[in-house]
């Protein structure tokens, strides 16, 4: 992972909480499993402690992958956008239209690190994105899927 890492500051807070997390509360509880299950003798058919080390080796990779994310981050700065035009960061609403019945739908751009479909985060990356991004309000943009469609983008919005 050599390549700048896109998030946004709360994507930076969540993952060092999440950092805290396996440090400070997961990490000491798979040490005490680990103890547990050695106290039950032979370790050659002991599930138990499988089981433990598999978890602290998930906990350890985990670890370090926030690391290298947290090092390469490339944090966007959303007080130096403006409005007008759609970049990582923005959340941005917008109007299919190949539905006919179509609502408006916010997506807030984010890095793929971050991306949350359920939750309207979009990764920068993905089709819709990259549509969007460098557009400004009122156009309507082409989506290069198998089956393009166009949305228009209703409104631009950066919020902190």
């Amino acid at each position: 992972m050599d390549q700048a890492v896109l998030l946004t500051q709360s994507g930076v807070e969540k993952l060092k909480k999440e950092k805290e997390q396996l440090i400070n509360v997961e990490r000491p509880k798979v040490i005490e499993e680990l103890q547990l299950a050695r106290s039950q003798g032979d370790l050659s058919e002991n599930a138990d402690y499988d089981a433990a080390r598999d978890k602290q080796a998930h906990i350890e990779a985990r670890i370090k992958e926030i690391d290298q994310m947290l090092l390469h981050a490339q944090i966007i700065d959303e007080s130096q956008l403006d409005n007008t035009v759609a970049k990582p960061g923005a959340t941005v609403t917008i109007l299919d239209l190949s539905e006919k019945d179509a609502e408006p739908e916010a997506y807030t751009i984010v890095g793929t690190f971050e991306t949350d479909p359920l939750n309207g985060k979009i990764s920068n990356e993905s089709p819709l994105a990259k549509a969007i991004l460098d557009h400004g309000v009122n156009e309507i943009v082409s989506v290069g899927v198998a089956e393009p469609y166009e949305v228009k983008i209703l409104k631009i919005e950066y919020l902190s």
